[in-house]
This record gives structure tokens, sequence and C-alpha cells, in this order.
């Protein structure tokens, strides 16, 4: 049987992501990865997390190992909204951010429809809408966010929707500024588009001063998406969704519809791990670490890169983004780069648009300090023998 002539078209419109078929080379010995975003092993809390879930089996087993409410276990949900200054009633579980986009999408997006983002921006994103046939309006970029002129000439071509990573950008590691956010609800507002706020890095600022999320500059027309697992455990699954009860209405139908609802039981330990202040040591331990990692990226950079090589500088997160002279390939130097035993992720896979091919992604997250060191060594040699050649 061709089990092909009997796929749905939108099959068509699923693609692999670019970074887990680069961390498949990972998985060579030796291999020093700067690829996949993956919070360090080191940053979870094992021995919390086992006293946790023996508390919950201990006191509430009947709750935890059955079925849930849709819209999530509700004193994890009064948590965050505490925390986000907002009502449980806001407040929408999901199983991680991903199933987060794809609800969205679900919902708000038919073909051909129009979505915003930046250029770059996250493939995972792009991967969630592609499956549904939408068309993509890049807006141009600079180190502090959109440009609003680019802005508002895609807002004018009537999109759907935007899609914004304004806290330590994936992949470019850059924070928008107050200014730029103040312009795009503006420009929201003019043109009456929502706005996707995905914030899945804002509690990893070890530089510079907070800035007011979008929700909190325009919460009638954002859907506010963060997670666990940047903070807790990817392992979890666990995010959620802040939006005006009109959108999560359709949000929580669609996701009975995907998986009925989110572990009740992984709920429950996190909320677990929210009491007695336990996830302000965790957030300042996870500040602390990746501080260190890219403050030794950055000064790998700095000694060993060539001065024709651009990079940005985080003020959060965990990445940075780097901008090669336009005569090199970054897709094509990965393989250079592999047989010298480092792994990026080559920026084109970022862009929904017209690609930057001498651009590529670096993740400081999981490489120790001496493997950032000789790794960021390793790729400037391939760099520079790249640059030779070009002269």
């Amino acid at each position: 049987m061709n089990w092909q002539d009997h796929f749905a078209q939108r099959v068509d419109n699923i693609k692999p992501s670019t970074i887990r078929e680069i961390l498949k080379l990972t998985r060579q010995p030796n291999m020093i990865s700067f690829a996949g975003g993956l919070p360090a092993p080191s940053l979870f809390p094992s021995q919390r997390i086992k006293e946790s879930t023996d508390r919950v089996l201990a006191k509430q087993a009947d709750k935890a190992l059955q079925y849930g409410t849709t819209e999530g276990y509700l004193p994890l949900r009064e948590w965050i909204a505490k925390r986000s200054n907002h009502k449980a009633e806001n407040v929408q579980i999901v199983s991680g951010s991903q199933q987060g986009l794809d609800l969205v999408a679900k919902i708000f997006l038919n073909k051909n429809d129009k979505v915003v983002v930046a250029s770059p921006t996250y493939m995972g994103a792009l991967r969630a809408f592609d499956v549904y046939e939408v068309d993509y309006l890049s807006v141009e970029c600079d180190d502090d966010g959109m440009l609003p002129e680019s802005l508002e000439q895609a807002l004018k071509q009537n999109p759907k929707i935007v899609y914004v990573i304004p806290n330590f950008d994936n992949p470019s590691g850059t924070t928008m500024s107050l200014e730029r956010r103040q312009a795009l609800v503006d420009l929201a507002r003019k043109y009456n588009i929502p706005i996707i706020e995905d914030n899945p890095y804002g509690d990893l600022r070890f530089r510079g001063e907070y800035l007011p999320n979008l929700l909190e500059l325009a919460a009638e027309r954002v859907i506010y998406s963060s997670t666990f697992s940047k903070i807790m455990a990817p392992g979890f699954r666990l995010a959620w969704l802040i939006a005006p009860a009109e959108v999560l209405l359709p949000i929580n139908m669609a996701k009975q519809a995907s998986d009925l609802h989110t572990s009740s039981f992984t709920q429950m330990i996190v909320h677990e791990l929210t009491k007695d202040d336990f996830m302000t040591e965790q957030i300042t331990k996870v500040r602390a670490y990746y501080k260190i990692q890219n403050e030794a990226m950055l000064a790998a950079l700095d000694k060993y890169f060539p001065t024709e090589i651009a990079w940005t500088r985080p003020e959060g997160g965990m990445f940075l983004w780097l901008t090669l002279p336009t005569q090199l390939d970054a897709t094509a130097l990965i393989k250079e780069a592999v047989a010298k035993k480092v792994a990026y992720v080559p920026g084109e896979a970022f862009f929904a648009n017209k690609s930057a091919k001498n651009t590529l992604r670096l993740s400081y997250s999981i490489a120790s300090l001496e493997q950032i060191d000789s790794g960021i060594k390793s790729l400037a040699e391939v760099f520079k023998g790249s640059l030779a050649k070009a002269s």
C-alpha cells in the first residue's frame, strides 16, 4: 500500500526541524555543540523535583493521576496569574510552548493568511504556522528589535497576526527596546492587529534593566506565551498562555481536541515547586549560570574571531547571532565545522522569506567553559580559512 496517496495535503507543509537534524551530528564522540538551545542539565533541580513528587503522591495521588481540566490545574494557574498581574481565568496551561503556538495558529490562521514575523525569527514558530499554509511578511530588525518603518509597511498589508520574541530573541539574542515595544503596540492598535508575544527566556536576564512585556503594554490585543522549560526542566513539557477570555475559549476547545489536558501529575509537581519561594532561588541560579556562559563565549569571540565578523551581545537568554561577510555561506561551512568537532545552526533556517546565508546561531547553554573556548577557536579557524580563500 502506498500510504502517501492517502495523506492530507497539509503533510506537504510539515517540514523537518533543521536544529533536530543538526542535533544528530552532536551525538558524535567529542563533538562540541553550540547548536541546540538545550537548558543545562546541571540546572535541573532533581532532588527538589523528587521531594515534590513524593509529596504529591503521598497527599494527592487520586487527583494527580486522574484526568484533569483542559484549562489546567487551578492552583498553578493562580500562581502564574498572580506573578503576571492577571486573573487565573486568563491563563491556559499547555503541553509546552510549541503546543501553544500550534493552538493559536489553529484558531487564527487560514490558508494564505499573512503573518508578520521578524527577520530572522524562531524556526519552531515558522514550522507551527507552515502547516496552515500561511504567507509571511518579514520585518527588518536591528539590535533594538523590529524597525517601525518596516513593521508599518507589513501591517499595511492586512496581516492576521504579528509574532514576536521581545526578550533575548531566538535566534538573535537581541532585546526589543522599550521605544520599539511601544511603537509595536501603537501600530498594532492603529491597524487593529493582534500580537503573539513569545517569552520563553524572559526570566533569564543577567544584564540590563527589566523592560515591560507587551502584555503589560497592550493586554487587550496580546496573546502571551511562556514556559517552565528554561527555568525548571524542558522534560516537563509545561507552559502557559495568557490572553483575553474570548481568545482562550476556542483555544480551550482546540486543546480538548488535541490532548484533552496537560498532565495533571506534572502540573501538581511544578506547583509544589512554586512554594517556599523556591522558584526565586531557582531562577537566580539559572541566571547566574547563563551569565557566566555568555561572558565566556563573548570573551572567546573577542579573542579569536576576525574583525570582519560581527555578533550580538545579549543581555539574557541562551543565544547569540553571528553575521559573516556576505561572501561566506554558513550552511556550506557547517561541514568544515563538524569536521573540527564543532556544531552550530546555520542562520538561513530562521528566515521566513529571503534568507541570509552568511549568518548563524550559537548557543552557550550546555558547553563547558573549556569547550566554549576551544570550540570558538576552532570555528574561528574555519571562518578565517574561508575568508582567506575568498579574498
